[in-house]
């Protein structure tokens, strides 16, 4: 199944080179964390979700035939860095006591 989804992936983006993937347990299922290149997380998630929604689909047929349970997400590095020129996050007060 890695196999599919990266032969997969990398036929959608602009640079194959970038894609990489995380497999891990969780929950009972096995938790596949897609990474593309920034520009490229669009072109993998698609208009309102259609194409990683196609993905999750083939994905979950091929685990079904083997009895598994998966799931996929995209990881995005656009969301967890902080905005350029945003003021930095403020420390925590301290416990009045």
């Amino acid at each position: 199944m890695e196999q599919l989804l990266t032969y997969l992936a990398r036929a959608l983006v602009d640079q194959p080179d970038q894609v990489g993937m995380r497999v891990s347990e969780v929950d009972g299922a096995r938790l596949y964390e897609l990474k593309v290149a920034p520009e490229d997380v669009g072109k993998v998630i698609g208009r309102d979700g259609r194409t990683v929604n196609a993905l999750r689909t083939l994905l979950n047929a091929a685990a079904h035939k083997q009895g598994q349970k998966v799931r996929l997400e995209i990881l995005d590095d656009r969301r967890a860095a902080p905005a350029p020129g945003a003021a930095p996050a403020a420390p925590p007060a301290p416990d009045a006591q």
